[in-house]
């Protein structure tokens, strides 16, 4: 397909506004603590590796035997020597990562507060979900899991939150497995963003559709706006995964943007290819510049959500999530 439009963005800058309409969430308990196995695993001594492991996992139940069978990829069926072995390897040649996040996160009551934060205002707007009422940290692969949630329980993967500029994130193997518009976000403030996330896909589970473009782009809107609701006080660039000033010239090109899809007829295609081009990670727009942000369409839906949500105040989140597409894109007539 030939575009037949061709963008350039310009120098940007960055405006970051709070939402004013925050609901009083002061009187709403959330449960809420937090388990530091990672803690508890490299600080075993190795000589007592064989003796205080099996303990140690029993003692985490599900995701114990989920962090050694999932995270580390061992399989339970080995020889117990063989097992221990094979964690007691991990632990030595991860202990400098250990060592790292334990600086960083030597007090983790600051990412706990932000959680139940959030936590407040997802009980606000969502009383009938039981929301996880523990969270868990641990140290796994850099080229395996991160942040998790299971029925009871926010998983976070400390290793993946060091920050963008960590040495242990420079390694050529590692800026293979993750580019750097993916691993700019390994900071400690997407703690928050993933746990909410991963608690939003759990509420409203995704689920491969044949919908064309502009169906899937609001979809993807909905997703954020219910982040940028549950995080009001995060800075919006991090609802989406941009940058600040990826974030602000989206803003200033808007217009823009919503002819690209206009002009090149793009809203109503269902080719697989194109809607993953306009969709999810990648690390620019080509058609828009070597400076602009991937998954483009979910800004745009972000957008259009935000339009019609102005337009229709009384739509709870609920609501708003089980709306079909096609009535919020005729209702808003989006038109940047």
């Amino acid at each position: 397909m030939r575009f037949r439009l061709s963008l350039l963005m310009v120098i940007l800058f960055f405006s970051c506004g709070h939402n004013n309409d925050k609901p009083d969430i002061s009187g709403i308990q959330v449960e809420l603590s937090t388990d530091r196995f990672e803690k508890s695993l490299f600080t075993i001594d190795s000589s007592q590796l064989a003796d205080k492991l099996d303990p140690l996992l029993g003692s985490y139940g599900d995701f114990g035997n989920h962090f050694l069978t999932t995270i580390l990829n061992a399989n339970e069926e080995w020889p117990k020597d063989s097992l221990n072995q094979y964690v007691g390897s991990f632990v030595n040649s991860y202990k400098k990562i250990y060592d790292t996040a334990e600086i960083l996160f030597s007090d983790f009551s600051k990412y706990e507060n932000q959680i139940s934060t959030s936590l407040q205002y997802l009980k606000y707007y969502f009383p009938n979900y039981k929301a996880p009422k523990k969270i868990i940290t641990y140290i796994g692969p850099l080229d395996g899991y991160g942040d998790i949630i299971t029925d009871d329980a926010l998983i976070i993967g400390l290793h993946l939150h060091l920050g963008s500029h960590s040495s242990f994130y420079q390694a050529e193997w590692f800026q293979e497995t993750y580019p750097s518009y993916i691993y700019s976000r390994f900071e400690p403030e997407y703690i928050v963003v993933n746990s909410m996330k991963n608690i939003i896909d759990d509420m409203f589970p995704e689920s491969g559709n044949d919908d064309p473009l502009s169906f899937q782009m609001v979809e993807a809107g909905k997703r954020l706006y219910l982040l940028e609701k549950f995080i009001p006080d995060s800075e919006k660039f991090r609802i989406i995964g941009y940058t600040k000033d990826q974030l602000s010239g989206c803003y200033d090109h808007e217009k823009a943007i919503w002819d690209l899809f206009i002009q090149n007829d793009l809203l109503q295609s269902i080719d697989k290819n194109i809607i993953k081009n306009y969709l999810g990670e990648s690390p620019k727009t080509q058609e828009l510049g070597e400076a602009s942000p991937g998954n483009i369409g979910a800004f745009v839906g972000w957008q259009i959500v935000k339009k019609y949500m102005s337009k229709h105040s009384e739509t709870t989140l609920d609501q708003l999530m089980k709306k079909d597409p096609e009535e919020i894109i005729q209702q808003t007539k989006y038109k940047p």
